[in-house]
């Protein structure tokens, strides 16, 4: 997963540096230009059980701006904008890999350094009793929950990713 550059965006924007939870980092660059989702789709990946994502359907392309084979084999945190708490992405794990279904709103990095806002619900896939990956449905959130969740995430943020 490559660091982004000034050549990757648009417009100017903020450069962050994440570190994710297998411990790899990467730079990005995120402008304020929010992408709205399109009313009646919905993103549709699947990933294995390290979250290297196997799967992502048309709509899951055009919002984030990465072609698909840019996607296959990624991990799917090449989409976290660094105004997401890792703590939310914690919770998100430590759900859905002891077995349940996870929803919650999340603020997603595009290619080109725009955003966009989801509701999304994480399922595992359970095969002969085992968790063999995750499915991943995102569809349009409400703007007023997206609001909520933004103010919270702001609280939960450490200053070295702002």
């Amino acid at each position: 997963m490559k660091d982004m550059t000034e050549a990757d965006v648009r417009e100017p924007g903020r450069a962050s540096t994440l570190t994710f939870h297998d411990g790899t980092q990467r730079r990005v660059i995120c402008t304020q230009r929010e992408v709205p989702f399109p009313d009646g789709e919905l993103i549709v990946s699947r990933t294995d059980t390290r979250g290297i994502i196997t799967h992502a359907n048309e709509a899951f392309v055009l919002m984030s701006g990465y072609a698909l084979a840019e996607l296959i084999g990624a991990p799917h945190h090449i989409l976290r904008h660094p105004d997401m708490p890792a703590v939310a992405f914690k919770g998100l794990w430590d759900t859905i890999e002891a077995g349940k279904k996870w929803h919650g709103y999340v603020k997603n990095l595009r290619r080109d350094g725009a955003y966009y806002w989801v509701y999304a619900t994480v399922v595992p896939n359970v095969r002969n009793g085992q968790i063999v990956g995750y499915t991943s449905v995102r569809r349009k959130p409400s703007l007023t929950k997206v609001a909520e969740a933004d103010a919270l995430y702001k609280t939960l943020v450490p200053s070295s990713n702002a």
